[in-house]
């Protein structure tokens, strides 16, 4: 398997492929639901996401990293924000270099929150271990309520965010490639997969309480035999989600930094 570095090609790749998931995902919900105003756009070679206010994918993506941050984008791209209620966001990744961060700096913005970046090379002969009494199948659109329902089981910590998971996945069923696992024909977790370009980000992962720890397999090898060769994730630095990734293969690429005006 050729070796792949954690360098600028790679980033300007994966934050490709994350934006332009993220815009099918906005395309599907401005679809389904005409009145969320979801859109977007891209300027200066950044996606700018608007899939309501307070969405985790109401930002940018790629900002200053696949092509030069001129201040005339950065204004377009902050009008584009401010005219739907949102603040303006953009995810960055340190490839882009330190001038970027200086002119938002510059501009006000605040670093707000960070994110791993983590890859893994695959081909055919990719597999992961998992658990013999746990299955994985993909979801048909029939079935975008039930996986709604399960992924946000995965949350139910937090009770208030699950009707808002809840949605999301279902709309998840509309633009990616989704998966189930099943214990003795009970649903335990989800996840979902974007392939572009020979990449494959994985997300949507979620686990109900009682089937975490049961070895739910991952879809790495349907992403290989659909021609990828490159998987991609995000994850919050230090996290469970972090470490489960890096048993199975996962490298870190970079940190980004979520800046907010």
């Amino acid at each position: 398997m050729t070796q792949v570095f954690a360098d600028l090609t790679l980033a300007r790749r994966l934050e490709k492929t994350e934006g332009r998931g993220n815009a099918a995902f906005v395309d599907a919900q401005a679809r389904l639901d005409p009145a969320s105003g979801a859109i977007w756009k891209s300027a200066g070679g950044a996606f700018a996401m608007f899939a309501g206010v307070g969405s985790p994918i109401t930002q940018t993506f790629g900002l200053g990293l696949l092509e030069p941050l001129a201040d005339a984008d950065l204004d377009a791209i902050e009008r584009f924000f401010t005219s739907r209620g949102s603040a303006a966001i953009h995810e960055v990744c340190p490839l882009a270099g330190v001038d970027v961060f200086a002119k938002l700096a510059g501009r006000g913005y605040k670093p707000v929150e960070l994110s791993n970046v983590l890859f893994q090379p695959i081909d055919g002969n990719t597999r992961i271990a998992g658990n013999s009494t746990v299955t994985v199948r993909k979801v048909e659109r029939t079935d975008a309520a039930l996986y709604g329902k399960v992924s946000a089981q995965g949350w139910s910590e937090y009770p208030d965010l699950m009707p808002y998971i809840e949605g999301f996945a279902q709309l998840s069923v509309e633009c990616a490639t989704c998966f189930i696992a099943e214990r003795d024909g009970k649903p335990i977790a989800t996840a979902a997969l974007f392939m572009q370009d020979g990449t494959a980000l994985l997300a949507g992962a979620s686990t109900i309480p009682d089937g975490r720890r049961q070895g739910a397999q991952n879809v790495l090898q349907v992403a290989a035999s659909h021609g990828c060769d490159l998987a991609m994730m995000v994850a919050a630095p230090g996290s469970a989600s972090q470490r489960n990734a890096e048993r199975r293969g996962f490298r870190i690429a970079y940190t980004r930094t979520k800046w907010q005006l």
